[in-house]
């Protein structure tokens, strides 16, 4: 591939941007520049006022088969400080997929290995193809999962982390879903119709409510359970949706049966 040929492409249709890792040759694997170019491409859609949803895939056979061979040659010679600037971007791409305000859907075809599995992870909803095949391999390179830990513990649970982290096994597209790292399983080549499925859902809600529901659970699952700060957080929250445009918008179409202004101005576009 040419240094010319974007690693990250971007294609829009109307509402849905469709985000591609574009180094088919080598299966997407992640090197700096495709850390550098999510992370910066996240970073536009969150503030990009007419996306609704990102579909998140792999051009040719794979999702992402986890580090670029070259880029693993490199980080070989770094020394402490070059392994800590390099996880940190690292981090800073998953992060920038899990707290983008529109919702995720990552398209699962082929392998997802290694930080290709934290990919998944990061995502709002996950679809795999049948075929799909997913590994944390690094204990097999002397490393960790560290940096994509966060993400997969918080998709799969401690217990099937310690199975995975540990063996570091292949596993198919159905133990995905049975532990909770994908929601659905469908066959490769309906991929792309599921994921634009689950679009067509989502472009239903408000996008400032969407929004809310994403940072609502990031709330619950970080504050204690049963406190009053959870509870004072969470009356806040629907309060102030309900005083918002967008809400008072919602609920007066649901009571006087039409379409709220985002359905209805989507339709006239």
């Amino acid at each position: 591939m040419s240094q010319d040929t974007p690693v990250v492409r971007v294609d829009r249709d109307g509402p849905l941007a469709r985000v591609t890792l574009n180094r088919p040759e080598i299966h997407n694997a992640f090197d700096e520049r495709l850390i550098e170019a999510l992370a910066e491409t996240f970073r536009h859609l969150a503030e990009d006022g007419t996306a609704r949803a990102v579909l998140l895939a792999g051009a040719g056979k794979s999702f992402s088969a986890g580090a670029d061979l070259n880029w693993m040659k490199r980080a070989a010679a770094y020394d402490e400080e070059q392994n800590r600037a390099d996880a940190r971007a690292l981090e800073l791409m998953l992060r920038r997929i899990d707290e983008c305000p529109k919702p995720v859907i990552a398209l699962v075809q082929g392998a997802a290995i290694g930080g290709g599995l934290g990919l998944v992870a990061a995502c709002d909803i996950a679809i795999a193809g049948e075929a799909a095949q997913f590994a944390t391999s690094e204990v097999r390179l002397g490393i960790v999962p560290a940096v994509i830990s966060p993400f997969v513990v918080r998709a799969i649970g401690p217990r099937q982390a310690r199975r995975w982290f540990l063996t570091a096994e292949r596993f198919g597209a159905e133990e995905a879903r049975r532990i909770g790292l994908v929601h659905e399983v469908v066959p490769t080549e309906h991929l792309e119709a599921r994921g634009r499925e689950i679009v067509a859902e989502i472009v239903k809600g408000g996008p400032e409510a969407i929004a809310e529901a994403k940072r609502l659970v990031r709330l619950v699952e970080t504050m204690p359970q049963g406190g009053s700060i959870l509870a004072e957080a969470t009356v806040a929250m629907i309060a102030e949706r309900r005083a918002s445009p967008e809400g008072k918008e919602g609920i007066g179409a649901f009571l006087e049966k039409r379409k709220p202004a985002w359905i209805a101005g989507a339709e006239q576009a």
